[in-house]
């Protein structure tokens, strides 16, 4: 109980030590283990060539790309939530992970050069049709000033099947390379070293920071649009500012390293049971506990068949399926918000 007590005292503190062991665990498990001594050396300098190698050229990118895309993830479920005021919404259900993910393919068809502006094509392109997607889901689930929660999330549904076709039609009339996109549709990170890391990075940092600066309007959203436009938000310029900001940084997210269900849905939901429902500090705690879910997920992904890896995005997937429905037939039975 003690410990119970001091996590909810100090859930920064918590959070960042369940960070610092989940980065640890992600640099040393791999097909060659390296310990935290080791890892220290060669962080210094002063480590065997070969771990050298293995951590600069392998390990630290995979570790940092994982990290980026499981905060961004966290950080965008949180904002969903709270935009939609509904504990079903997600990055995933209501079809802005599969849009991007089209616009995504629909990029790596095209022979870019692999440089920095090459790589920038593809969050660029998956950012476009993730716009796209929400504009249509909002559109479709729209009646007159509302957007009821269930329409919203059928739409979602069926705008994310949609795009979901058209992006394995593309692949299906792909080269053998593009085939090789259907591990990274599953959650398997396709780029690989430093390169990827500077292009997705400027995206995640400005959508991350807008929302990061949203909490308290999240905060007013929660007492319905009427009641926040008296309270002097400015609803529809917030909401839009919003689901722009949650859209490009799901977007990056999802276009270097693929499809990844649950963590905007799951993640949210264990820091609101945490520390309650203030957006000012659920969106930053949604953002490092995101992080911190994805590296572990990545790290099981690597022992559970070893030396085989699965794709991350499996590992989400079993694990947050029985939480979703925890969640649905929680929603269901008593008022969530």
């Amino acid at each position: 109980m003690s410990l119970q007590n001091n996590m909810r005292r100090s859930p920064y503190l918590f959070s960042f030590l369940f960070l610092t062991l989940a980065l640890l665990l992600s640099i040393a498990i791999g097909s060659v283990f390296i310990s935290p001594a080791e890892i220290w050396r060669s962080l210094t300098g002063h480590g065997a060539e070969t771990s050298f190698a293995i951590l600069w050229k392998i390990r630290l990118p995979r570790t940092v790309l994982v990290l980026l895309t499981g905060a961004g993830l966290g950080i965008s479920g949180a904002s969903y939530q709270g935009l939609f005021r509904n504990p079903l919404a997600d990055p995933y259900l209501i079809g802005v992970a599969s849009g991007a993910a089209l616009g995504a393919v629909i990029a790596m068809s095209i022979p870019w050069q692999y440089s920095f502006l090459g790589l920038l094509i593809v969050p660029l392109a998956a950012f476009i049709t993730a716009l796209l997607t929400v504009a249509v889901v909002y559109t479709i689930a729209r009646i007159g000033h509302t957007v009821p929660t269930t329409n919203l999330i059928l739409a979602g549904v069926a705008v994310s099947s949609f795009a979901t076709s058209l992006t394995s039609f593309l692949m299906l009339r792909s080269t053998d390379d593009m085939r090789r996109a259907l591990g990274w549709l599953l959650g398997g990170s396709i780029q690989n070293g430093w390169t990827s890391i500077w292009a997705i990075l400027p995206f995640i940092a400005v959508g991350v920071g807008f929302l990061l600066a949203s909490g308290h309007a999240l905060n007013l959203l929660q007492f319905g649009d009427d009641q926040a436009q008296q309270l002097g938000l400015n609803v529809t310029r917030t909401r839009t500012t919003i689901l722009i900001a949650a859209s490009l940084v799901t977007a990056t997210a999802v276009s270097f390293s693929g499809i990844i269900g649950f963590v905007g849905l799951v993640v949210p939901h264990l820091m609101r049971m945490w520390v309650g429902g203030d957006y000012r500090r659920l969106l930053s705690l949604s953002l490092i506990s995101g992080a911190t879910a994805l590296l572990i997920a990545d790290v099981i992904s690597r022992v559970v068949l070893a030396p085989q890896e699965i794709p991350v995005g499996i590992v989400t997937a079993l694990t947050g399926a029985p939480f979703f429905l925890w969640v649905l037939r929680r929603s269901k039975n008593q008022g969530y918000w």
